[in-house]
């Protein structure tokens, strides 16, 4: 484990390095691209002025909120289909067709819906998470063994110890790798919601930075993107391993 962190630090450190070498003997035009340097003393700056929190808590607010109502509406929406047949085959073909709209080109509509504030923003971020954990559930759902849930039946267990203890248990990397999908949805759907129509955000930052062609800043955004997704996926992995603690661990080295 400790070596697997080596080595990724010293990816990180190789590109990072690299980019600040070529970008200082103008190798690479810093105009575009920045570095390294300029970006750190870019963060330094936009924390120091208290912008920094305000803008990420705006964009965190509602890309949370949208992670946690459409993760909660697509679960519950996956489980409910894929345990009913007919009510499956009636709405899932709808819900795929609806999928295929591209929700980032309605993103106008839900602003004259909702307004320019985080509504908007927070509305825009479900759907798109919903989408994503909706199939991966209802996938999950539909996977589950049959002659496994027979098994159960057989030994007297009714429909609610058959959920919560069979098919509930078998879902749940499905839902997990659904969520994995949706925290980069609710982030995309935050930014493109500021990008439309917001007075703060980070996605409004990076809308203002580029207007004045103020790369540092455009690219220190970026990094906090990065990291907030970093830091979600890190979260959702603990818990991860938490749920699936039962499931034995595959070892796929080699002799």
């Amino acid at each position: 484990m400790i070596k697997l962190y080596l080595l990724r630090a010293a990816l990180i450190f190789t590109v990072v390095f690299s980019w600040e070498i070529l970008a200082a003997g103008h190798y690479i035009d810093p105009f575009y691209v920045s570095q390294p340097s300029r970006i750190l003393n870019d963060l330094i700056a936009f924390y120091s002025s208290g912008d920094l929190v305000k803008h990420l808590r705006i964009t965190l607010k509602a890309a949370l909120w949208g992670l946690a109502i459409g993760g909660f509406i697509g679960v519950a929406f996956g489980f409910l289909l894929g345990r009913i047949k007919l009510l499956a085959d009636v709405i899932e073909p709808i819900v795929t067709a609806l999928y295929g709209i591209p929700k980032l080109a309605l993103a106008p509509i839900f602003i004259l819906w909702f307004g320019v504030g985080i509504e908007s923003k927070i509305f825009l971020s479900g759907l798109l998470v919903f989408y994503l954990v909706f199939f991966s559930t209802f996938s999950g759902v539909r996977s589950v063994d049959p002659q496994l849930i027979g098994a159960v039946r057989l030994l007297g267990a009714n429909r609610v110890q058959i959920m919560l203890k069979v098919i509930f248990p078998s879902s749940v990397p499905w839902i997990l790798a659904g969520v994995r999908g949706g925290i980069g949805a609710s982030l995309i759907g935050a930014i493109v919601g500021e990008y439309m129509g917001a007075s703060a955000g980070i996605g409004w930052m990076i809308m203002y930075a580029t207007s004045f062609f103020q790369t540092d800043r455009v690219m220190s955004c970026i990094f906090l993107l990065l990291l907030i997704g970093l830091t979600l996926n890190i979260l959702l992995k603990n818990a991860e391993q938490y749920l699936l603690r039962w499931r034995p661990k595959l070892d796929f080295s080699t002799n």
